[in-house]
């Protein structure tokens, strides 16, 4: 992976936004605590919504909601796909909390309880007619580790498929803002990146990357960043793209858990033992992401308009020493 990239700062208002929780100080090598998910329930202002969870009544009710949009389009609200996935969910629970409008979309099942403010329907964007809202946060893919890999078709059809879906539902409704989460892949081939900035680090060739993921991640934020700038019903549409690294924080499942499982089987070690590799704490990707829409505003000249922007901590650290705690 990446040797010592340095921090890549968020330019909000003409300023560097640094990212505030840098746990490394004190816990140099976080637990990867897993907990039971519990039920789904479907909340709007605290309230349990009584209705059927298939896909195909969540899909009625998103029909329904997007026809009262119609009736009269207020303000706050933001929609999320992916938002039943480790980050998504977060994601949305903090835009709940802040006392916006969220609507969490996802094919899978929301692991924890939707917070007051949000509701969840589970499905995809795909010939639905969604309602307006002021900004979309397009989290969702696919394909990025186990079996799933080998999956190419799903992962073309989720990661550039659901992508230009997503584009044409902001184009379609008229949808100001979109915030995509790529990944640092999209720049990545295998060899180290020293000190790399958005300016001087290029995308990888499409038959240099180290993957189909990477490949199809590269693929939907450049056509994300395309679209920046297309018209809309009286404005234009404002995109920009995050490229965290590995996530890590509390419950989970797909880094550290990995590691956590296999360190019961194996006892290795592989790589170069003085690699050094940047991680982001999920607190700080959630802040990054509500950062980069409120740069694509006018109050903030929508200074993001069309940036692509790295993600971590801001600290580049020893893979085997970070990783001890977890292996030992």
């Amino acid at each position: 992976m990446c040797h010592s990239v340095a921090l890549c700062r968020l330019h909000a208002g003409g300023h560097h936004i640094h990212l505030p929780h840098q746990p490394w100080a004190n816990h140099p090598a976080p637990a990867s605590a897993c907990s039971q998910a519990v039920a789904v329930r479907h909340r709007v202002n605290g309230a349990t919504a009584a209705s059927c969870s298939s896909p195909e009544c969540a899909a009625s009710r998103l029909e329904d909601a997007a026809a009262a949009s119609d009736r009269g389009i207020s303000t706050g609200k933001v929609l999320v796909t992916g938002g039943g996935g480790y980050f998504g969910f977060r994601l949305g629970r903090e835009l709940a909390r802040q006392g916006m409008s969220v609507i969490l979309l996802d094919l899978n099942k929301s692991p924890c309880d939707v917070p007051d403010g949000a509701i969840f329907y589970q499905v995809w964007v795909r010939g639905l007619r969604l309602p307006w809202v002021d900004c979309i946060f397009h989290t969702a893919s696919y394909g990025m580790s186990g079996p799933e890999q080998l999956r190419k078709e799903q992962v073309e059809s989720v990661n550039i498929g659901g992508t230009n879906n997503v584009i044409n539902v902001c184009k379609e409704r008229s949808i100001p803002r979109l915030v995509y989460t790529s990944t640092i892949n999209v720049v990545f081939a295998g060899k180290p990146i020293e000190d790399g900035d958005e300016d001087s680090v290029a995308y990888v060739a499409p038959e240099v990357h180290i993957d189909h993921y990477s490949r199809t991640k590269a693929i939907a934020e450049q056509m994300v960043l395309s679209a920046n700038g297309c018209s809309l019903k009286g404005e234009l549409l404002q995109t920009c793209v995050l490229r965290p690294c590995g996530i890590y924080g509390p419950e989970e499942r797909r880094h550290l858990h990995r590691v956590n499982v296999e360190r019961r089987l194996f006892s290795f070690r592989f790589g170069d033992p003085q690699a050094r590799m940047n991680w982001v704490h999920v607190d700080n990707l959630v802040l990054a992401h509500t950062l980069a829409a409120e740069a694509l505003t006018p109050k903030r000249s929508c200074v993001a308009s069309g940036q692509a922007y790295f993600i971590n901590d801001g600290v580049s650290v020893n893979l085997f020493e970070w990783l001890t705690p977890l292996v030992s």
